[in-house]
């Protein structure tokens, strides 16, 4: 489908966002990474890259994440900017609370999320209760923009989705807040649990021991008979995630010279 949106250069914005990135990829951090990596695969190239060279400009005006929603400006070759909007799916409070205690049995997820970073393991943790931090196809991801161009996404919803890569470089709790749940409200009951956990080593009155209920099996093994299958991992990423070697192939990182043997490597088809 043509780009009937725009005919001529955007006007330049004075104190637009403008990516840190200059060339190749956008995204440096592993989760931003495999965000963009996801919306690569499945949206249109040429508006993506419309969209990149947008982002680099600096055409992006007021970006702001709120749960389920980002909304932006994006000033085009017309007067008036657009607006944009870009919707997630709701995880809804339930699977929030589930998730969340789940986070907070695990003392290492625990332990990392309150000292402020984030584990590359807690897409896996969503993963377990069939949630998917980030959309995986065009039907997961509802992007509104007031274009006239009817491409999925058109260049301006691209540019958003490219700086919103950076901002989640910046603050990777971005990506919860999006989802539904903001640092504040998660780090606060990952608190609470931490506070009312018993002291394993406190004493208790004293029971007698016997055997009954021994070979009960846990309840939870139950949910985990419903829950969807974890989301396929794409191919090359320990790439993204483990810190790379200060080695380089003919100029280029060691990590973009493995990335198509990765590639090449992968299964093909759908795995079980």
């Amino acid at each position: 489908m043509a780009d009937f949106s725009e005919y001529g250069p955007p006007i330049p914005v004075e104190d637009g966002i403008r990516a840190r990135s200059r060339r190749g990829s956008i995204g440096a951090q592993w989760w931003s990474r495999r965000f963009i990596d996801l919306v690569e695969s499945f949206a249109d190239t040429g508006r993506l890259q419309r969209g990149r060279a947008y982002a680099r400009k600096g055409q992006v005006i007021d970006l702001k994440v709120a749960p389920y929603e980002v909304t932006a400006r994006v000033q085009g070759s017309r007067e008036e900017p657009y607006e944009v909007a870009l919707g997630i799916d709701a995880i809804d409070d339930p699977d929030w609370r589930a998730v969340e205690s789940e986070l907070a049995s695990r003392a290492v997820f625990r332990a990392r999320l309150l000292a402020g970073e984030m584990p590359p393991e807690i897409e896996w943790v969503f993963a377990e209760f069939g949630l998917c931090l980030f959309p995986e196809s065009a039907d997961d991801l509802h992007l509104m923009c007031s274009c006239p161009d009817w491409g999925d996404p058109c260049k301006h919803g691209a540019a958003v989705l490219y700086l919103l890569a950076e901002a989640f470089d910046d603050d990777p709790f971005l990506i919860l807040t999006w989802n539904g749940r903001t640092k504040e409200q998660l780090l606060g009951a990952l608190r609470r649990r931490n506070a009312t956990e018993p002291d394993p080593f406190e004493a208790e009155d004293d029971e007698p021991l016997t055997a009954a209920g021994f070979w009960t099996p846990p309840s939870g093994l139950a949910r985990l008979r419903d829950r969807r299958p974890a989301p396929p991992v794409p191919p090359g990423f320990v790439l993204q995630v483990a810190t790379p070697p200060p080695v380089r192939v003919r100029r280029r990182d060691l990590a973009d010279a493995l990335a198509p043997a990765y590639d090449a490597l992968a299964p093909e088809g759908p795995q079980p």
